[in-house]
């Protein structure tokens, strides 16, 4: 456990900060490794890592994104790290899993974002799960538009390109639209 310990802990301490909330973000995510908890897998309840998939279309004016059947909104995509320390791996993975396509690239290997997420309560596969954090790194990636999507039913209903504007106005959780709001940004900018 201690190589991929060391992998997740290399991969966050390179992260640069974009604000004071990343860098609080950073230090609380540094700080609960060192603490030598397995924030891998999901078997640590109060915290675990997650990692996002912010896939833009190539003109950097729509987003991929799916209907998320648990919060019943349209969401990035992404999912949980399950004891793989490649986290950008396995952003590229939930959004191949989510969308259905498999033509998606890196527009950077290196994480784009990092967030410390708070998850309320909620009933997952029947079952109650606790609130706790996703210690969350998002990743950019582009995709062509006009490729066929699928839904993955056990966690999405819709999968769809967003305008900026849709990303927006779908928004639901408070704490989620500063991270949009800079991801949009940030594809902006590739």
């Amino acid at each position: 456990m201690s190589q991929k310990r060391d992998m997740i802990i290399g991969t966050v301490s390179s992260y640069v900060p974009k604000s004071e909330r990343e860098a609080a973000d950073k230090k609380q995510i540094l700080h609960y490794l060192e603490d030598g908890r397995d924030a891998l897998t999901r078997d640590d309840t109060v915290a675990h890592f997650t990692a996002s998939s912010w896939v833009t279309d190539p003109s950097r004016t729509m987003v991929l994104m799916a209907y998320h059947n648990i919060y019943r909104q349209w969401a990035w995509l992404g999912g949980h790290a399950d004891g793989e320390p490649d986290l950008s791996a396995v952003a590229l993975r939930e959004a191949r899993e989510e969308t259905g396509i498999e033509h998606i690239r890196f527009l950077d290997k290196a994480p784009v974002s990092l967030e410390v997420l708070n998850v309320a309560s909620h009933i997952k596969n029947s079952e109650i799960v606790s609130p706790h954090l996703h210690l969350n790194l998002t990743y950019l990636f582009e995709a062509d538009p006009a490729l066929s999507l699928r839904i993955k039913s056990d966690e999405n209903s819709a999968v769809g390109w967003r305008t900026e504007e849709q990303v927006m106005a779908g928004v639901t959780e408070e704490q989620i639209i500063p991270i949009y709001e800079k991801l949009l940004r940030i594809m902006k900018q590739y």
